[in-house]
């Protein structure tokens, strides 16, 4: 189980670092490497979700752009609205 955990960690890390625009592989990946061994599994799952939305989407949330009901709320997409760089 561990095993799979830290595999699954490094997918995450990996899709926060490679994203497509530099911008959002720093956003990201300073996010993820910061909290991704604190998460518990339930928070890796969500964290998962959470990477799959759309560059543009998740920019202009942190940004406080966007209306929130495009992204799930549970607590990384909090968790991350609050992170500064």
């Amino acid at each position: 189980m561990n095993n799979k955990l830290e595999i699954f960690k490094k997918k995450l890390i990996y899709r926060a670092a490679y994203r497509g625009t530099k911008e959002m592989d720093i956003l990201l990946s300073s996010f993820v490497n910061k909290y991704i061994n604190s998460f518990d599994e339930e928070h890796l799952i969500q964290l998962e979700k959470f990477l799959n939305y759309e560059d543009e989407i998740i920019l202009n949330y942190y940004q406080k752009n966007l209306i929130e009901k495009k992204i799930d709320k549970n607590p990384v997409s909090k968790i991350f609205k609050d992170f500064k760089l």
